[in-house]
């Protein structure tokens, strides 16, 4: 008894490390944040507008691309305007590092310009930042809004495929 006693915690440990290991697939997919459902709808392509240069008419949209490079979401597209706006984009670049049926946490760069804000100097954004989508919509809106090279209010928005 007493040398089983002994054995016991050992015993313990190596189906603790055995359970932990065998379940690291699943453990690990919900580590990195990617719900699969939400990864089925973000992958593909998709519209991307900034409000400034055209979002109520999306023939003037950008394109953006959602890659699965070996299970990590890689995003870029850009809009460009035209007309009135000509001179004037909006791109994007980085990864997706969580999502949900909501929205999704991206990580990277985010670069406006627009001639009639910040002096029409390109702003760049570096960082992780939020897009979700409320009330129905058929788009993810960045939440962090706010302009940080001006007193301006940004939409970005990232269209459901096939809208």
């Amino acid at each position: 008894m007493r040398s089983f006693s002994r054995l016991a915690p050992v015993a313990l440990c190596a189906f603790a490390l055995f359970v932990g290991h065998a379940t690291a697939g699943p453990r690990q997919a919900a580590a990195n944040g990617l719900d699969a459902a939400a990864k089925a709808k973000l992958v593909g392509r998709h519209r991307l507008t900034l409000q400034w240069i055209g979002w109520s008419d999306l023939s003037a949209a950008g394109a953006l691309t959602v890659e699965d490079r070996g299970g990590e979401l890689r995003v870029s597209g850009e809009q460009i305007g035209r007309g009135d706006s000509e001179g004037d984009f909006v791109r994007v670049s980085g990864k997706i590092v969580s999502a949900a049926n909501d929205g999704f946490v991206f990580e990277g760069k985010i670069v406006t310009r627009v001639s009639h804000i910040a002096g029409g100097a390109e702003c760049e954004r570096d960082g992780r930042f939020t897009f979700k989508t409320k009330g129905g919509r058929k788009y993810w809106r960045l939440q962090e809004m706010d302009n940080p090279c001006d007193s301006a209010t940004d939409y970005v928005d990232i269209y459901f495929r096939g809208i």
